[in-house]
């Protein structure tokens, strides 16, 4: 017995799938739900002409959706259904919600009979709803709590049936649950009152007032759906410009592991400064996008020294007067490299000025104070402290205490004062790693998302 129901589960796998067996029983529901309607007693009642322009109003809310998630959308179209469900019944309600998607006939089918037939079945729900409040000849309060009452069925049965069919077809039910809740609470309260004025005027007043209340809503909706479309481009520019942020950052990253590869003595030097620098931009209170410019410099800062004499870098004694000339030149070199590059003309004028000192004795412009790019003063404190607490050929690593001192010796001549205020504060709440510019935190570390590829990434704790 088991063996002939499991064959005739394939067998009838082989003829439909989840989903079009979802739709089949869909589509019996609704016809179900209509034929008891009618035994019911219930019957069309709306006149031709409001039932041209409630089937006509949403079909047109239907062609303006707007995607609220993955796989959601929304529109007003729920505005002339439930209308129809208060004021003419059930059977009129099926037949406006099945009208709404009739402009979505086409490829995949059964995408669109789902939708036809769940949209349809719970109007006819919420009609049902309606009906058991007394509204005939009604107060306005009895028409609010008919219209609430349809309102809310429609809400929850389309929600509960949205979610299944997500499932059905493995889609993301969670997101999909969370946004018809979403809907369900914002959506119901805003046009609960709308409808049943709407309602109370066309049974009080006169018929006609129904087009200028749908109008309204439709272009209510065109206004959300282009307003839609700008955050959506706004998202995708959003998305670019970090693109384009990593992409630079593995592109410094590529030239530093360069220059890291010719010079032993100076490998990780550049990571430890785009750290510190990154962190005194932080702690001065820079704009975040200061600060990754701040991270960057620092990374690249000293790639003009890829243009040096070779033995220039590796020489254990003191530079000859001509020797560093030569080594001074490597911030112009590096600003000609980086100027090459595009979009890295900022980060090529940065480079240029980091050796610049605020009393004008810097180089190569001899700018002075404030003539001095602010990330090029912090790329300046930054490079001088890691200099003098890292092993050099000519000399050990100076402690930190050391070195912090001879940086607060040298503001207002070689120093910006908040600069190095700030760059003290970080350190004395730094950790000894931290301040030594050891660890793994200021090695690179190249991520590969599952996704996609990820640019190296540089990280340091504080505290």
């Amino acid at each position: 017995m088991k063996q002939v129901r499991l064959e005739d589960l394939r067998r009838f796998q082989r003829f439909f799938s989840p989903v079009e067996a979802y739709a089949a029983a869909l589509a019996v529901s609704a016809f179900g739900l209509a034929v008891g309607l009618w035994a019911a007693g219930f019957r069309i009642s709306a006149p031709p002409l409001a039932l041209v322009v409630l089937a006509s109003t949403a079909l047109l809310a239907e062609k303006q959706r707007v995607r609220v998630a993955t796989h959601t959308e929304m529109s007003v179209s729920v505005l002339p259904i439930l209308f129809a469900a208060v004021l003419f019944g059930p059977l009129t309600a099926m037949i406006v919600g099945g009208c709404a998607l009739i402009g979505d006939f086409g490829r995949p089918y059964v995408r669109w009979a789902v939708w036809t037939t769940q949209t349809a079945f719970v109007a006819g729900l919420a009609g049902l709803a309606a009906a058991a409040v007394p509204h005939t000849n009604p107060t306005f309060g009895a028409v609010l709590a008919a219209v609430l009452v349809a309102a809310v069925t429609d809400a929850v049965m389309d929600g509960a049936l949205t979610a299944l069919t997500a499932a059905v077809r493995r889609n993301n039910t969670a997101e999909t649950a969370r946004s018809m809740i979403g809907l369900l609470l914002g959506a119901v309260p805003l046009y609960t009152p709308v409808l049943a004025v709407l309602a109370y005027t066309y049974q009080q007043v006169s018929p006609w007032l129904v087009l200028f209340f749908f109008a309204p809503a439709v272009a209510a909706q065109r206004l959300f759906l282009l307003y839609q479309e700008q955050r959506e481009l706004a998202e995708g520019l959003t998305a670019a410009y970090d693109r384009l942020e990593r992409a630079n950052l593995s592109f410094a990253t590529a030239l530093v592991a360069t220059l890291d590869a010719r010079d032993r003595y100076t490998a990780g030097h550049s990571a430890a400064v785009a750290i510190y620098a990154r962190d005194i931009a932080a702690r001065m209170g820079l704009a975040e996008e200061q600060q990754s410019l701040a991270h960057v410099c620092g990374l690249v800062h000293d790639i003009g020294k890829v243009g040096l004499p070779a033995g220039l870098l590796e020489k254990a004694g003191a530079l000859t007067l001509e020797e560093r000339r030569q080594m001074e030149m490597h911030s112009e070199i590096g600003e000609r490299i980086l100027g090459k590059v595009e979009d890295y003309a900022e980060i090529a004028r940065i480079v240029r000025h980091h050796h610049e000192r605020v009393d004008g004795n810097g180089y190569p412009d001899r700018l002075v104070g404030d003539q001095i790019p602010i990330i090029a003063r912090i790329i300046s404190v930054a490079d001088a402290y890691n200099a003098m607490t890292s092993d050099r050929p000519y000399r050990d690593a100076m402690p930190s205490r050391v070195a912090r001192l001879r940086l607060a010796q040298a503001v207002e001549s070689q120093f910006d004062t908040s600069v190095v205020a700030a760059f003290e504060a970080i350190l004395a709440g730094g950790t000894e790693s931290y301040r030594a510019g050891t660890g793994s935190g200021f090695r690179f570390d190249v991520q590969v998302d599952e996704q996609e590829e990820a640019p190296a990434q540089l990280t340091a704790a504080v505290g």
